[in-house]
This record gives C-alpha cells, structure tokens and sequence, in this order.
C-alpha cells in the first residue's frame, strides 16, 4: 500500500495525531465509499532502533484508546493494558517501540462520528459512513507507513485488538514479523451480534440520541449509552467471577422492596454505565459494535478460514484464550489455531485456566503476562533484537 499524500504528523515525540489530507491520502472503505481527510490519533513508548525492526503495533478492544500504556489526559483513567506495557514488562519501552492507535470510527482523536464533516461544517453523526475491521487496520497501515516502518516486529490485541491482529496476519502478512491474537474470534456469532442489538437499540430508544445527531441539540443520550454498557459488560465477566466478587450480597442491611439497586452487583453494572458515559461516545459505540458484527474473517476468502492465512507462513503466532470467557470461547481460538496449521503457518496456543472470564487479559493473570513475555523473547531472539 501507498500513501502518496503526504501525511502531517503530530508535534509532540511520543504521539499525537497523523492527518491524511483529502484526495489521494483519502481512505476506501469495504462499504465503497471513501474517507478523506483523515486522521489516526496514536501514543508511542519507547524509540525506534536505527534498523526500524523493534516496532508493536498495539490493537484496542471495543472500548479502547491509544493510552495503552499511560494515563489518558481526557479521562485521567490509567493506561489499560499498564500490566503489560512498562519498563521490565512484557513489552519492555527500553527494548520495543510500542505503537497504539485509536481506531477510526473511535472518540479518542481519530476520525468518526463526533469528528466534523468537512462538507457540512457538522459532526458526522450517522451521516458517517459504515466501517469494517479491515477498514481500521487499512487506517493502521496508513500510519505505520507514515512513521517510516516497513515491518512490524509484533502486532497484538485482546478481543476486538485481536481480531485486527488477525485481519493484519491476512491483509499485510508482509508486513509482520509475528502476532499476537488474545481472547478473539475468527467471525462475531449470532450470540455476539444479539447482544450487541440489544446495546444499540438501547442507546436509540433514548430520547436525547436524536436520530444521531445529539451533539447538534447539545445533549447525549446517556441512560441509553449507560445500559449498552451494562448489558455488554456482563458478556465480559463469568459467572463464577459474579458469584466470587458479589455473590447475592446486599448493598445494604434489608431489602428496600422497590427497585433501587438492592444487590451489589447491581450496584457495580450501574457504575459500569454510569461512567462510561463520561468516557465514550454513544454513535462510536454503534458504529464499533457494528464493525464487530460485520467480522468474518473467511467470507473474502470462499468461507475457508485458512485461505486467509495463505500468505502469512512467515508470520510467528501465538493465540491465546481464557477458560472462562463466553464471549469469544476457546472452541473460536482452537478454530484460528487449526486454519493456521492448515495454511502451513507457525502457531503456539495456549488455553489459560482462570475464573476472570473474557476481561481477563485486562486483569492480572501471570500465566497470561508469562505466555507474552516467554513469547515475545523468543520472537526477539529470532528477529535478533
């Protein structure tokens, strides 16, 4: 791929935003239609070696952002994925250059439904046309070429970042070194896309979504975005992680024999809710969610998973999955792992016991933090890092 409009990248060394002016650096879609201009907002740690061969592209779940590592300046939240990027970490800043992006389509700086419509002078609301999985590794490989990197040492990405690590292995196999897919999914299931449908009628039924065009009106649907949330959020636990942390406790002594939040698991999904409103926009979460339905790996390639990797042997990959996650199960990664073999690629897998359900690799898991650490050295080695 080409980029032949010049990019104009951010000031600051450790990220900013790449922009990708109309025209020729205008970025086609799978639904046909074009974005342009277009920005990816991205956060680095670390520094390039001289030989360009040490670069992590980091891919976020559906929530996500590019401060993977750091504190978010918007939401003073903590880095979510701090247990894996740090100095003597897994991805060691001092060893790799570590790149995260914001996905198109996302709230945190790169382009989507809250960004302007040139064309309008308005917020693109749902006049934003609809994206695919593809669609946001195509805008990721626009940046890793702007920054100058010719192969990625690793991609990796926990469920939704591991699906664009899939996507990358099929798109641009020569473009990486190795890959990590945690907690993911050849194609979203019915069982997915449902819940999914429910978070969105949720957000549309709120009286303040205004047919998508709530910033114009200067409100936001929130109790609609605040049950998307809750509902999504229990797909990401376990039950034996429910009964573990609150079980059928109460949030107070006696029942208040009404409807406020009697349970303290109740209690927690609407904090859930409550603050992610603050966090996320309503349109992005419709347009991600989406994204997500739309993913199938095997559908451009006859409906065989391993036609999709035909390309990759050269790629390194290590696929993990968590005994207790529902929401992507191990059967789908097993599915991955054996698409892989069948397309003569390289593949280490591992199935991690815990009770952490999907979220998992967002928690501390040693065995999880161990597999990375062992993989990403190995891969190091051979790379000659």
């Amino acid at each position: 791929m080409t980029v032949a409009a010049k990019p104009s990248p951010a000031s600051q060394a450790d990220g900013g935003t790449m922009r990708f002016p109309a025209g020729q650096g205008a970025l086609r879609l799978d639904s046909g239609a074009t974005l342009g201009p277009l920005e990816v907002a991205y956060k680095t740690y670390g520094e390039l070696n001289e030989t360009r061969s040490n670069a992590v592209l980091v891919c976020h779940a559906l929530t996500g952002d590019q401060y993977a590592g750091s504190v978010n300046p918007v939401t003073g939240r903590p880095g979510w994925w701090n247990r894996v990027i740090g100095p003597g970490l897994p991805l060691d800043p001092d060893r790799y250059f570590v790149i995260a992006t914001n996905v198109i389509g996302g709230c945190m700086g790169s382009t989507g439904p809250a960004s302007t419509n040139p064309k309008t002078g308005q917020p693109w609301g749902l006049t934003f046309p609809v994206i695919t999985i593809a669609d946001m590794v195509r805008a990721q490989a626009m940046l890793i070429e702007a920054l100058g990197i010719e192969t990625l040492f690793a991609v990796v990405g926990g469920s939704m970042g591991g699906m664009q690590v899939l996507q990358w292995a099929a798109d641009y196999p020569e473009k990486l070194f190795s890959a990590v897919c945690v907690a993911a999914a050849p194609r979203h299931s019915a069982q997915n896309i449902a819940f999914h449908e429910v978070g969105r009628q949720a957000i549309m039924a709120d009286p303040d979504w205004r047919g998508g065009a709530y910033e114009t009106a200067g409100v936001r649907p929130e109790k609609g975005l605040a049950v998307a949330r809750m509902a999504a959020h229990i797909t990401y636990l376990s039950e034996p992680a429910l009964q573990r942390k609150f079980g059928r406790e109460l949030q107070r002594d006696g029942l208040s024999w009404g409807f406020d939040a009697d349970f303290q698991v109740e209690s927690y999904l609407r904090h859930q809710g409550t603050s992610f409103v603050d966090r996320f926009d309503a349109n992005s979460y419709l347009y991600i969610t989406r994204a997500l339905d739309y993913f199938d790996l095997a559908a451009r390639h006859g409906g065989v998973l391993a036609a999709a990797f035909r390309k990759a042997r050269g790629v390194r990959f290590c696929v993990l999955s968590f005994s207790s996650d529902w929401l992507y199960p191990t059967a789908e990664s097993r599915d991955i792992v054996r698409a892989l073999n069948a397309a003569g690629c390289r593949a280490s897998f591992a199935e991690i016991e815990t009770d952490k359900g999907h979220d998992a690799f967002f928690l501390e898991e040693p065995q999880l933090d161990a597999t990375l650490r062992g993989f990403f050295a190995s891969a190091a080695q051979a790379r000659g890092l």
